[in-house]
């Protein structure tokens, strides 16, 4: 049996294991190639050991864009079956991954049904599930009990861990001297500062990091390394604080990959269109390429109700500058936990988006897709472009909300049908459109 602890650790010893031959195959790319970036730590492939219905893909700026469902439970929105839904719809619209956000309730049984039976990469944030699991105040929880649920969530089957790791003392004193607009919006960021600043101790999972990285290693649990610091408005876009916790997420990818660790860097967050491109080259340099997992950005503050389309704008153009993996945002993004119709428009944004970037950075087959597009258009054939559409169900309804006098056609052109009419006079035809 071939010996090797992590993803990367095999990659590094020239292993290409059953995980990258099944990521390859979905990239079109040869196993040995993505071996080789994931040797580099510019690609990953987020698999723990115990998450064995798993179906592996890679992350990295060079191939597919992916995109990450947020979903669970809250206090005020406690419906554990609807949650399994909205897995179960994310799946099947091309998501691969889930993250889960639970706040409130079983927690640990939620996520291990996750584990147990989705096939999506699962991800989850443990500062939350510590204050849950506890049940005492955050000033009581103790640095011991914050690195056990970690751990809790490693042998639980869990993928990939966001980590909050980057805000320690030193760029928490920044960030309060930077006086932000919008504070720390992150809400695992704006947890552990305020466990810091109540007891007075260092951040656990900086204090304790190489325990982290031991814990990582041995379930091959990848490390998402979360901006505590990430911009929440345009005002705070690209700061100094958002920058100082950047270059200390790329020391701790330095020392996760010295243990064979597999790590992404998470971003921003809200930022004006103009910054968005500066923003992700920075990070491929200062983290030596690493893949990049993002939240939008969001490219305005203004349109709350409609962040699904601000997220995909900003979304499209990172991925396109080097981001590697977007986290979809939804219509309810600033208003309320999203139900099932929020969970599909903000996935079928995210995905717009995804493949948009896809096409712009040349990644091997991307415009396959369009192009078939555009010759069932061409051959006015309609189910074949339902079929193909990033919502067959949307499609279909639109077009039978207002069905032609002719099928050929649409009720906005009808005889007046370009296509229709270029096909016929290129076939030798006579064209009338009004005598027809």
């Amino acid at each position: 049996m071939e010996n090797y602890t992590t993803q990367m650790d095999a990659a590094r010893k020239g292993i290409i294991t059953k995980e990258m031959r099944a990521a390859a195959e979905k990239e079109r790319m040869e196993p040995e190639e993505l071996r080789e970036l994931m040797a580099q730590g510019r690609a990953i492939i987020p698999c723990n050991k115990r998450h064995t219905c798993i179906s592996p893909s890679a992350i990295g700026s060079m191939l597919k864009t992916k995109i990450n469902v947020n979903l669970g439970t809250s206090r005020d929105w406690k419906d554990v079956d609807m949650e399994l839904r909205k897995v179960q719809e994310a799946v099947n619209m091309g998501a691969e991954s889930i993250m889960d956000l639970s706040s409130y309730g079983d927690t640990r049984r939620f996520r291990r049904e996750l584990t147990a039976g989705c096939p999506a990469m699962i991800g989850t944030v443990p500062i939350y599930d510590a204050v849950v699991y506890y049940h005492k105040p955050l000033k009581e929880i103790t640095t011991e009990e914050w690195l056990q649920i970690v751990e809790m969530h490693a042998k639980d089957g869990v993928d990939f861990l966001t980590i909050h790791v980057g805000i320690n003392k030193s760029t928490a004193k920044r960030f309060k001297e930077a006086k932000r607009l919008t504070n720390i919006v992150s809400r695992g960021g704006s947890i552990i500062f305020a466990w810091m600043e109540m007891t007075g101790k260092e951040n656990p999972f900086y204090e304790h990091y190489d325990r982290i990285l031991d814990i990582c290693r041995e379930y091959d649990v990848t490390l998402s390394l979360g901006d505590a610091c990430r911009p929440g408005c345009l005002e705070d876009a690209t700061d100094i604080s958002q920058m100082e916790e950047l270059i200390t997420l790329a020391e701790l990818t330095r020392r996760a990959w010295e243990k064979d660790v597999q790590v992404m860097i998470e971003g921003p967050g809200h930022m004006p269109l103009d910054q968005i491109a500066a923003n992700m080259k920075i990070q491929q340099q200062v983290c030596k390429g690493a893949p990049f997992y993002v939240l939008g950005p969001l490219v305005t503050d203004v349109a709350p109700g409609y962040d699904h389309i601000t997220a995909a704008i900003g979304g499209a153009l990172a991925a396109a500058s080097g981001a590697a993996f977007l986290c979809y945002v939804t219509p309810a993004e600033h208003l309320r936990l999203p139900d099932e119709k929020d969970v599909k428009e903000g996935i079928i944004a995210s995905r717009i988006a995804a493949h948009a970037a896809d096409i712009a950075k040349g990644v091997k087959g991307a415009g396959d897709w369009d192009k078939a597009m555009s010759t069932a258009r061409k051959n006015l054939d309609w189910e074949e472009m339902f079929r193909l559409s990033v919502d067959p169900e949307k499609a279909r309804a639109y077009r039978e909300s207002a069905k032609p006098e002719k099928e050929d056609t649409c009720s906005m052109c009808g005889n007046f049908c370009a296509v229709k009419n270029m096909n016929r006079i290129l076939d030798g035809e006579i064209v009338s459109i009004f005598d027809e």
